[in-house]
């Protein structure tokens, strides 16, 4: 399991330029079952987004594809962990 934080390297003016598309891009990874949350951090300086992925290469992989990444709108920090608990209903994260 992976934590990518974002940070924006651009005034929300061209984050806001390049929103749609970063959405229509999250999109398309929930569907394709790598993305499992995101939204915006508070203040808006970038955002969060918990991803799975069979390894940190793979994930970048995905996350180059990302309008803010080819933009040069946002910086990428990911964190993996394993995931050892979760909240009932989540069981499927175990181990992830």
């Amino acid at each position: 399991m992976f934590i990518v934080e974002l940070n924006y390297t651009k005034p929300l003016i061209e984050v806001d330029a390049h929103l749609e598309a970063h959405r229509n891009f999250l999109a398309a990874q929930y569907h394709a079952g790598t993305f499992i949350a995101s939204g915006p951090k508070e203040p808006r300086t970038g955002g969060i987004i918990l991803a799975r992925s069979d390894s940190p290469e793979e994930l970048a992989a995905v996350l180059a594809q990302d309008p803010f990444q080819v933009h040069g709108i946002a910086e990428y920090r990911v964190i993996q962990f394993h995931v050892r608990a979760v909240s009932p209903g989540l069981e499927q994260l175990v181990g992830t």
